[in-house]
């Protein structure tokens, strides 16, 4: 088995149709909700799916992640303790969590991996949550590639987990409270609302509208395919797709796409291998444009930029088709890559709403529309077009779409009472059968119908590389025994496979580390007794409860990195836009359309802009 650093694609299951295609697309790992006490509420999987999708990913050596990473009530603490020994017993390989009560708890010698709520953006942070036996840190999306190679130099013997594809949130995750603030539905506990993706007017001191009905806290989605090669090198082991409540196509799509792109960087840096097992056989072309987007950010990666935002809408836009033509009566003519039949498109209109209608046929380079009532959309002469739904794509990625295959070296021999098969995969496991049957001098050679008969691997997770006949006679050997060996020989090679699998097992705590805070607030998250006495007993001399539990007044209730200060060109750390602060009468407000006003602030010390309730 060749030695090298191990890198991780990790896809998100929102069920367990999702969690296997994500694997036959070439995840290496996935991670998937219980039916309680995950981070979203309407992706939740029962244990019998959770165990079946264990069994399929451990054939190739992949891994399956389980997250129980909401905050706990103390009344929920026995049932998330039962729930974390029941996935155990189904084979999870590791869990993803928030709430430091588990730590407390009598847990299975399961691997622990720190929630993204968990916010970790520090060194110290990370060697505190190492000392507690977690072997994976989920660093903050908004993390540089200077302060992720920071964080790897000085805690190397942490997995550091980033995500690289999704939807992202605009404040800190585990550090938003607008959710909770406003609707009543904790984000910490699998309920966010998505308040950042309403629509609002951001308002000066003075009453004036600097920017009115816009989606001013809505991002657009993170791709980070162009950069996987520079986190690995900053020290990246598992490359994290967002995605739990996507649907099964776009699991297929963004997996095989992001898949190739971690095997180019493989392919030429013998240092980085793949972290599980088998190569993946696609019937399309990956594409991320072609799945659910807002347009693209590499955010933060590189340092703060102009790209990130997605004022105008929250809703997918899709990939770029070109600019419109001509028009005519209920047509369009649009330059760009080919239209079909069933295609959804969309274009923003006079007032800036994004607008949508679907191809109903095409001909001769127009594009007929589907018209609804009779009317022709408000299109125009170079208006920008966009495809939001591609119907050739989506119909191939509605079919089975992808094979996956563990290549497997096969011998077959005879013996003296019979003939056996030898069978040796790529990651060096062997197994082998035998079978008794009486030697017979064949009219013809044999040699064509056993390599065709031990080829047919059928639905099995192998593919025959290499067959090789070695028999010390030209015996006669029937197509029966070859399938019964061959359907032997694989049964024992997966039995051996999974005698050989590592499971990941939970790292000891040292308690050499104290937490780097000795007074937590609100932010700390911690809504129960048992996280109060975990923290008290890691050098914390102040626990408040979270927001959850006592509501603070008048506290920020988001923690963004995002800046709308920037946006306007009014950033007081920027040369180029610090003059045009000078205009803005502060403080700033944003107003929803339900009339309630919130309260912005920018602390420019730490790059920051806050939301306050």
């Amino acid at each position: 088995m060749k030695e090298g650093k191990k890198i991780e694609l990790l896809a998100p299951a929102r069920n367990l149709e999702c969690g296997i295609e994500a694997i036959k697309h070439g995840a290496d790992a996935v991670y998937i909700g219980p039916e309680r006490f995950g981070a979203r509420q309407a992706a939740g999987n029962s244990i019998e799916d959770i165990a079946a999708l264990c069994d399929f990913a451990h054939r190739y050596w992949a891994k399956v992640y389980v997250t129980v990473n909401t905050i706990l009530r103390d009344d929920e603490l026995q049932d998330a303790g039962k729930l974390i020994w029941q996935l155990y017993e189904a084979g999870a390989d590791a869990l993803l969590v928030q709430d430091m009560a588990l730590l407390q708890m009598n847990l299975p010698p399961i691997a622990l991996h720190a929630s993204t709520q968990c916010d970790v953006r520090t060194v110290e942070k990370v060697r505190f949550l190492a000392s507690c036996g977690f072997t994976r840190v989920v660093l903050a999306r908004e993390l540089s590639l200077k302060e992720i190679a920071d964080i790897h130099e000085a805690c190397p013997q942490v997995e550091l987990e980033c995500f690289v594809h999704g939807a992202l949130c605009v404040s800190y995750s585990g550090q938003c409270y607008a959710s909770q603030h406003c609707f009543g539905r904790s984000a910490n506990r699998g309920e966010c609302a998505q308040f950042c993706r309403l629509k609002f007017d951001l308002t000066d001191a003075a009453g004036h509208t600097l920017i009115r009905g816009k989606h001013l806290l809505s991002l657009r989605d993170m791709n980070r395919m162009p950069y996987l090669e520079e986190m690995m090198d900053a020290g990246v082991c598992s490359m994290k797709i967002e995605g739990r409540l996507k649907d099964v196509c776009y699991v297929k799509n963004i997996v095989a796409a992001y898949r190739q792109a971690i095997d180019k960087v493989i392919g030429h840096r013998p240092e980085y291998l793949p972290a599980s097992a088998g190569n993946v056989c696609l019937t399309f072309e990956p594409s991320s444009e072609k799945s659910f987007n807002r347009g693209f950010t590499d955010y933060f990666l590189h340092g703060r930029s102009g790209d990130m935002y997605s004022f105008d809408t929250p809703k997918s836009i899709g990939e770029s088709m070109g600019t419109v033509s001509e028009v005519g009566r209920g047509w369009i003519r649009c330059s760009g890559v080919p239209f079909h039949n069933g295609d959804g498109l969309c274009y923003f209109d006079r007032s800036g709403e994004l607008r949508g209608f679907r191809v109903n046929r095409v001909e001769g380079g127009c594009v007929y529309l589907y018209l609804e009532n009779g009317q022709m959309p408000s299109i125009r002469v170079g208006d920008r077009v966009w495809r939001n739904q591609d119907a050739v794509f989506e119909s191939v990625l509605s079919k089975e779409s992808a094979v996956r295959r563990i290549d497997v070296d096969m011998e077959f021999t005879d013996t003296e009472k019979g003939f056996a098969l030898s069978l040796t995969d790529a990651d060096g496991v062997q197994a082998g059968v035998s079978l008794a049957f009486a030697h017979e001098t064949a009219r013809t050679s044999q040699d064509a119908n056993i390599r065709l008969q031990l080829s047919k691997l059928g639905n099995t997770e192998f593919r025959a590389s290499d067959i090789r006949v070695n028999m010390s006679g030209n015996w006669f050997v029937p197509s029966s025994l070859l399938s019964d060996l061959r359907r032997q020989g694989c049964n024992a090679l997966t039995a051996a496979r999974a005698e050989a699998r590592i499971r990941p097992v939970r790292n000891a705590a040292s308690g050499q580390t104290d937490c780097p805070q000795r007074q937590l607030t609100y932010l700390g998250n911690v809504f129960n007794e048992q996280a109060r006495s975990f923290y008290m007993n890691h050098g914390v001399t102040s626990v408040d409860y979270a927001f959850e539990r006592q509501q603070p007044a008048s506290v920020p209730i988001m923690y963004c990195r995002h800046c709308l200060r920037y946006a306007l060109g009014a950033c007081l750390k920027r040369q180029s836009q610090s003059d045009n602060a000078a205009g803005l009468a502060e403080p700033l407000y944003l107003q929803s359309s339900d009339g309630r006003r919130f309260e912005l602030r920018f602390d420019c010390a730490r790059c920051q802009m806050l939301v306050l309730g």
